[in-house]
């Protein structure tokens, strides 16, 4: 028999894995159960991290104390900073991982932790006692019990794979699906859904021409994800693109009528924003051709993954229309590309910090929730770690609001709004991305996380440095003059008006096209002290040139969210009856009942309350 836990993870994917980490940092004992112990923190799908919207939330959940950064950094394979030639809301990070490095990471950052223990099994059901949760049971046939349980359970809740006409049951390709838990939760009272994914072929590097391709290297300069020690690459992995054709759609259509997606046996919804190419062709069929991406699964492997062409139609379908693409003549496929259903849970049925508002001490994150990505689930079990262990202490839930994260944008989105589609961060998703950025991540977040216990001293003073070095560089650029003879030569190169007299250098630091860099190479006072305030911290130059920049902006942003903080302080008692308050519009009343909003900002944002309801609302608490 195993002894009582603190908190119990179900599931090792990404979710867990930072749930587990999180509550353990924490101080909690926390047992992490996985099917099987080789494939935890397994990259099921594409071998990459980050991205637009997503790469913010990967810096996000290193500020918070979270280890998604730290592997990240470790097992890359090349690292590129998206969205450089737009303004600094939309650059964003993204690594190409190497597969196997990455898990072996995750696992010895978890095994390095004495408060993490682990067992190989498969979770069958919940241990509930009245409305609270006290354990699980599993298939080896005994309970473990615990304060909190946290399920992560990814795409394995009765898991199917469908693959052409064929279908067998399974969570990923070669694994089992989990059984038990879903029928225990319905059981319970919770509404489940069916979510659909896919995943491409794999095929042998060793088969394909690159010289077909454009090549795609990573960054001169490489930057990294984590705010920590860890190093930048100094070598780098490149990879390629290329491109389908009407020859290759032609051979796809072949195989439609054997496509679970067009011949019924799918019925569930799949991501959106990232369509199968059958999918795709059949959408915008005025398309000639799609792009390919190309990516290395490792530095010791020439498996290779074909970014781009998810599906699920026959493998020999697959296979002949593979190789109508320039450089895949003669592809050989390691194995084909597949599609999954799976089940979920609304996520409206959850409160802010993750627990479910049925069963207490009860969490759900990542795909569980109705989510896709890494990234959106990595960040979901951080804050179901996070709140379990704050709960069992008895101390005061860890809630992060729109103004203060894409993880505070995600979760309101998911508990407020619901999902009928498997859920995709994105940068549009945010009112305040100007606040939200990828490079002060640490400074909205790593405070926070001190103030709960799971950042370090060590981990706070590197962002105060960063913080106080930041405004006295703004400081001392404020004071600082810039003469016609030092910059017109450069103004007059980037198409910018001349000046006449001497100004303050920051007047010609928020110009467009004219970037610090410009301005150092000129000045020298500004390249002194710039060069002493890289010495103390290395973001500190790029943290001053961002802020100067766009102070108006930021200012203007940061008013916003006052405001939308102020609804957010109204909170709305548990015990409401919204059915009494008979000004309310009668969609109202179904969507408050319904969502259980804890705040009047929360309550605002549910789609069919309108202002005049918020209205009442606020008349109706006094205010």
């Amino acid at each position: 028999m195993l002894k009582n836990y603190d908190v119990i993870v179900v599931g090792a994917g990404h979710a867990g894995c930072e749930a587990a980490n999180a509550a353990a940092k924490m101080g909690s004992s926390v047992l992490l159960i996985t099917m099987n112990m080789n494939t935890i923190a397994q990259i099921s799908c594409n071998p990459a991290m980050g991205g637009v919207a997503k790469g913010q939330i990967v810096r996000e959940i290193d500020a918070l104390g979270g280890g998604s950064g730290i592997v990240s950094d470790k097992s890359a394979l090349q690292f590129r900073m998206l969205n450089m030639s737009k303004g600094p809301a939309m650059w964003s990070p993204r690594t190409q991982n190497d597969r196997m490095l990455f898990a072996a990471e995750w696992r010895y950052l978890l095994e390095q932790n004495p408060n993490v223990d682990f067992w190989q099994d498969m979770c069958t059901g919940l241990i509930v006692e009245g409305n609270k949760v006290i354990g699980v049971k599993t298939s080896i046939g005994f309970p473990i019990y615990s304060k909190s349980v946290v399920l992560t359970n990814g795409t394995f809740l009765n898991g199917l794979i469908h693959l052409g006409e064929k279908q067998f049951g399974g969570g990923r390709a070669a694994e089992r699906a989990s059984t038990g838990i879903t029928e225990d939760l319905i059981e319970l009272g919770f509404e489940a859904g069916r979510m659909k994914t896919g995943t491409p072929p794999r095929v042998d590097g060793r088969s394909l021409d690159y010289s077909k391709m454009e090549i795609q290297p990573g960054d001169e300069n490489p930057s990294k994800f984590s705010y920590g020690n860890t190093k930048a690459l100094t070598t780098q992995l490149p990879c390629y693109i290329t491109y389908t054709n009407p020859e290759t759609h032609d051979l796809l259509r072949t195989g439609f009528d054997r496509s679970p997606m067009f011949n019924g046996s799918i019925k569930s919804t799949g991501p959106r924003y990232c369509p199968s190419i059958e999918d795709k062709i059949n959408r915008f069929a005025e398309r000639d051709r799609h792009q390919i991406f190309v990516e290395p699964e490792g530095w010791n492997t020439v498996e290779i993954y074909v970014n781009g062409f998810s599906t699920s139609l026959p493998e020999d379908v697959q296979l002949t229309a593979m190789r109508k693409i320039p450089g895949f003549e003669n592809a050989k496929m390691f194995r084909p590309g597949y599609a999954i259903e799976y089940d979920y849970f609304p996520p409206t049925q959850l409160k802010r910090t993750l627990e479910t508002k049925l069963i207490e001490n009860l969490y759900f994150a990542g795909q569980i929730n109705g989510t896709t990505g890494y990234e959106e689930a990595g960040c979901q079990g951080l804050m179901a770690g996070i709140n379990a262990h704050l709960k069992n202490n008895e101390k005061d839930a860890f809630i992060l609001n729109r103004n203060e994260a894409y993880i505070g944008v995600l979760i309101d989105d998911l508990i407020t709004k619901g999902t009928k589609e498997p859920y995709r961060m994105f940068t549009s998703r945010a009112e305040y991305r100007i606040l939200l950025r990828q490079d002060n991540a640490d400074i909205r977040l790593t405070p926070l996380a001190h103030k709960i216990g799971i950042a370090s001293d060590e981990e706070l003073e590197r962002v105060n440095r960063k913080i106080q070095g930041t405004n006295e560089l703004k400081k001392q650029f404020r004071q600082i003059g810039i003469t016609p003879d030092q910059i017109n030569g450069v103004l007059q190169e980037k198409d910018s008006a001349l000046i006449t007299q001497q100004i303050k250098l920051t007047s010609i630091i928020t110009r467009p096209h004219i970037s610090l860099d410009d301005i150092l190479n000129v000045s020298r006072e500004a390249k002194e002290a710039a060069d002493k305030m890289h010495e103390i911290h290395p973001e500190i130059v790029s943290q001053t040139e961002i802020q100067l920049k766009y102070d108006g902006y930021i200012e203007r942003e940061e008013e916003q969210a006052a405001k939308l903080t102020r609804l957010e302080e109204v909170k709305i008692p548990n015990d409401v009856d919204f059915k009494q308050l008979k000004s309310l519009s009668s969609e109202a009343v179904e969507k408050l009942t319904k969502i259980q909003p804890a705040t009047i900002g929360q309550a605002s944002r549910i789609s069919g309350v309108t202002p005049s309801d918020i209205s009442i609302l606020l008349i109706y608490l006094g205010r």
